[in-house]
Formats: C-alpha cells, structure tokens, sequence
C-alpha cells in the first residue's frame, strides 16, 4: 500500500498549509504519487513535489497532450474513447488513478464536484481518501461508505445534483463497497505485494501466444504498478525510475528486465511447443 492519488480543484492555485505537511509526510513515508496535468491543485502539487526534487510521481494525461509536468517525470497517458468530450473526457484519467492509487489525498474548493466524484471513485473501489476543504481549512477522511453517506446529507442540493449528474451510474450505485481499514497517510505500507490477478495472467500469456510484445510491457506495467513500483524494484534489483520508462506507454525493456520483472511479481515464463 504505497501509492497516493493527489487530486484537487482547479481553483485550488496555491496548496494551503495542511496540504503541504501531508504532502511532506507522503514524501517522507516515500511513497509513489500519482497526481494529473490539469492547471489548479495538480499544478501546485506538482510545483511543491518539484521544488523538493522527489522523483517518485506519475503525471496522468487525458489524450497525447499532457498539460503540465513540471518535474519532468514519467507519464501515464489515457486514452478516452473517441466519442467522450468535455468532464468524461478528463475524468477518465481521474478513474485511473483511483484504481491505480491505494489512498487519496483531495484538496478541494468547497465547491468543485470533480474534486469530490474522486473520493467516491476510491471509496468505491474500497480505499481510504482524505477531503481536505480548503476555504474551511476542514479535513474529513473517508474510510467507508457510511463516511461518505454522512459527507452527502451535508452537501448542498446543487453539489449532490451535479455529483450524480457526473458520476456513472456504477460509481453512483455504493451498495455493496468494501469498508477497510486503512493506514494514515504519514504511516509507511508493510503489506506484501499479492499474486497478479488471474485475468491479468490469462491476458500475458493471451499477448505471448500472438506475439504482441507491446501488450505484454503493458500487462506488466499494470501488476507492477497494482503491487507497487518501489517494491518491484526492491525485489527485482532495478531502479524504479528505470521500470516507470521501461514499463510505460513506449517501453521497451530488455528481455532480462522482463524477466527479473516476471520473477519479482511471482509470474514465470513457460516455452511450450506450438501445436
């Protein structure tokens, strides 16, 4: 549990003072942050993660132009189906890094549903987020549904109709979430890295078969990632900042890489003869 989704308003142009202790307990804790391009709270946080050269950040991008990345690090670019505009457009992104993170840190405006539709992507999917309200100088953390049920009786009705009006439908519907119990931000991760999901591993060797090697560095890419690039590193001797180019969008690694990758990820690599 070592990835940090760093998400906020657009009208967020400065980091408020809580936000910048907790960005500094994250990069003490060195955890990967995943954090998007958009100008606003992306572009502070990304302006105070460059001012103290931390290197472990992922910039998400909707599309091929990535708006901002002012430490130059390794990108993550995704690709909306052609016919999605406007709000779907950059909130795909958003649904990445949720799924990619395993908390969140949100500095909103008060006001931006964007903002908060990110608290309910991660709740969703079962983690732990953290609203910070900017203008209040309130912090609530989200580590169920019934925090987020609580948050919504609260809202305004103009901010819950523009939530539902943006969410899909299936990030609406909460019955049913996961409800852990997740570490603090400034507490580092001790869980070991789980098994790659079976469907991922039927997709690799479904790549292999055809020969599709980009396919492959992308499958690999995602499970290092889900299980966390610091500790795929650690297990497999390479540098992180290496594996963030190799496993990427344009990766190319070496055959070895692969395989020290494979082997750090519990995944082996099997010749069988072709029918």
């Amino acid at each position: 549990m070592n990835t940090v989704f760093i998400g906020g308003s657009r009208h967020v142009s400065r980091l408020p003072a809580p936000a910048k202790e907790r960005l500094d307990n994250i990069v003490k804790s060195g955890f990967h942050i995943v954090v998007g391009d958009a100008n606003g709270a992306d572009k502070a946080v990304q302006k105070h993660l460059s001012g103290i050269a931390y290197a472990d950040v992922e910039v998400f991008c909707s599309g091929d132009v990535c708006r901002n990345n002012l430490g130059d690090w390794p990108t993550r670019k995704v690709q909306p189906a052609k016919s999605v505009k406007g709000f779907q457009f950059y909130a795909a992104k958003d649904r990445e890094m949720a799924q990619a993170a395993d908390f969140g840190l949100m500095i909103w405006d008060g006001k931006s549903p964007g903002t908060v539709l990110n608290v309910l992507r991660l709740i969703k999917a079962g983690k732990k987020a953290v609203l910070l309200n900017s203008p209040e100088a309130k912090t609530t953390t989200f580590k169920a549904v019934s925090d987020w049920e609580a948050f919504l009786a609260h809202c305004e009705a103009s901010l819950k109709s523009d939530l539902k009006e943006r969410a899909t439908p299936e990030e609406w519907a909460l019955q049913g979430a996961p409800q852990p119990d997740l570490l603090d931000l400034v507490k580092a991760s001790t869980t070991s890295p789980e098994p790659a999901a079976p469907d991922l591993d039927v997709e690799i060797n479904q790549a292999l078969g055809v020969g599709d090697s980009r396919r492959v560095v992308e499958l690999l890419g995602t499970i290092a990632r889900d299980h966390g690039m610091s500790q795929v590193a650690k297990d497999s001797g390479l540098a992180r900042e290496s594996l963030y180019r190799s496993l990427g969008a344009d990766g190319n690694p070496e055959f070895a890489t692969v395989l020290k990758v494979l082997a750090s990820l519990g995944l082996t690599l099997t010749a069988t003869r072709a029918a």
